[in-house]
């Protein structure tokens, strides 16, 4: 993929002017294929779903644990969430189309990271949830060990809340060196929101992703979910239910 050209700072309108409506293939990739991987093989369930906005931008960030984590985080917060891919997974046939209209966008190996905020930012501007993982890559512990700071940078230049997400068991279920998935449960906690740093300073950002750090590995110590009652399999409609 070529570098974007430079242009001009993208615009931010009102929150309830721009939310993504979820595509077609975006809704038969969640309900045939996430939604049984997640909620039947990993007997998957969701605390907190009311704590997601559900209009206008937002920065999802969470800890990396396995290749299942991106699908996983996007059917369970209920809105698409678009998450950065290598560009030659656009080319495989079937699979670029799929991730495309799931949300994904394209960065190529080796791209600087202007190039990468560039395509994040524009992401955002379209009012998208736009999805970080902390560390970057997939960590051995499932835990958030080493953030970096390109979400809190993000945030801050959109003015838009960060919104921590702990998938808890996916190490186990697909870590890395593992070829075959471990039939484990996956629960996702989410988390309060965390309002944009107050500047681009280093100090402001390290302490926003100190924050969501702090956070997510908090929500990681509780473990799963205790046990409940069996419940629909479709969205509560009480903001504070979890599922």
């Amino acid at each position: 993929m070529s570098p974007l050209a430079p242009g001009p700072e993208p615009r931010f309108p009102p929150p309830a002017l721009l939310t993504p409506q979820p595509s077609f293939i975006y809704r038969l990739v969640s309900y045939l294929l996430v939604f049984p991987l997640y909620r039947l093989l990993f007997r998957g369930r969701t605390a907190s779903n009311g704590q997601v906005p559900m209009e206008g931008a937002l920065v999802v960030v969470a800890n990396h644990g396995s290749h299942l984590d991106p699908p996983l985080v996007g059917h369970a917060l209920g809105r698409p969430v678009a998450f950065m891919a290598k560009a030659e997974l656009f080319r495989v046939p079937l699979l670029g189309p799929i991730i495309r209209a799931c949300g994904a966008y394209p960065v190529s190996r080796g791209a600087s990271d202007r190039e990468a905020i560039r395509v994040a930012m524009a992401r955002l501007a379209e009012g998208w949830a736009t999805g970080v993982f902390l560390d970057g890559t997939r960590q051995g512990n499932g835990r958030v060990n080493d953030p970096q700071h390109g979400a809190a940078f993000l945030a801050a230049k959109a003015g838009i809340p960060l919104l921590p997400v702990a998938i808890v068991n996916s190490h186990r279920a697909l870590g890395t060196g593992r070829l075959w998935p471990r039939l484990v449960p996956i629960h996702i906690r989410i988390g309060q929101p965390v309002p944009p740093p107050a500047s681009r300073r280093r100090a402001d950002l390290e302490a926003t992703t100190l924050a969501c750090q702090e956070q997510i590995n908090g929500l990681l110590d509780q473990g799963l979910l205790p046990p409940a009652k069996l419940r629909s399999a479709l969205p509560p409609t009480d903001p504070d239910h979890d599922r």
